[in-house]
């Protein structure tokens, strides 16, 4: 009888510190339907967050980008301080065969009063030692810490996941079961099931649209 058994690559059921060899591109097949629960990315969906100060719109796009030979879904983000565009980034996520979403990397255009002035954040899995790591585990649970970005001298973020609240309330509704990540540099950050990030540093969930 042959039965189902997670890879042992696959952070299903671990705690800890997780592998993140699971993002590896030789680990596949990957897939550009991203449909974690804590993270789903539906083609054409567009979140907004926002506080007193700043915005940000993450807009999930119809468009593809290949990254150390795996074909990458775009997400696009662009952020706002005091109303002025400081920054817009295309993110390159897919999903891993357990649903972990990995993070292949970015391309970053900073802004300073309509001008692109620098590219500060930038990376790419594949280039030099640059590794792929885990944006969000395929079945997260508290306690789980893993690298998001592993790009020496540029971008090694990491996460943490503290706790699963029951209730958080944003300007677009009450959410449950949501789960409460610290990341290194520090930042704090909120998802829930079915709707992906709630609360990004004081910034609340205030809209999320489908255009398609």
């Amino acid at each position: 009888q042959v039965t189902d058994q997670p890879s042992s690559l696959s952070p299903l059921g671990r705690t800890g510190d997780l592998p993140i060899d699971i993002c590896n591109p030789s680990n596949g097949p990957f897939s550009t339907i991203i449909n974690n629960p804590y993270m789903s990315f539906p083609v054409g969906n567009v979140s907004v967050l926002e506080d007193s100060q700043s915005k940000v719109q993450i807009s999930v796009l119809d468009q593809t980008e290949v990254v150390a030979g795996v074909t990458t879904r775009v997400i696009e983000e662009r952020e706002w301080d005091a109303g002025q565009l400081v920054e817009i980034s295309r993110n390159f996520f897919v999903q891993a065969p357990d649903g972990t979403v990995c993070y292949y990397g970015e391309d970053v255009d900073i802004y300073e009063n309509g001008v692109i002035t620098g590219h500060s954040g930038a990376w790419r899995a594949g280039v030099g030692r640059n590794l792929p790591g885990i944006i969000m585990p395929a079945n997260p649970q508290v306690g789980q810490k893993y690298q998001q970005e592993v790009a020496s001298g540029v971008a090694e973020d990491r996460a943490e996941h503290m706790a699963i609240e029951p209730l958080f309330t944003t300007p677009a509704g009450t959410f449950s079961d949501v789960l409460l990540v610290n990341e290194d540099p520090p930042s704090t950050k909120r998802y829930t099931p079915g709707v992906g990030m709630i609360f990004d540093d004081g910034m609340l969930l205030t809209k999320l649209l489908n255009h398609l």
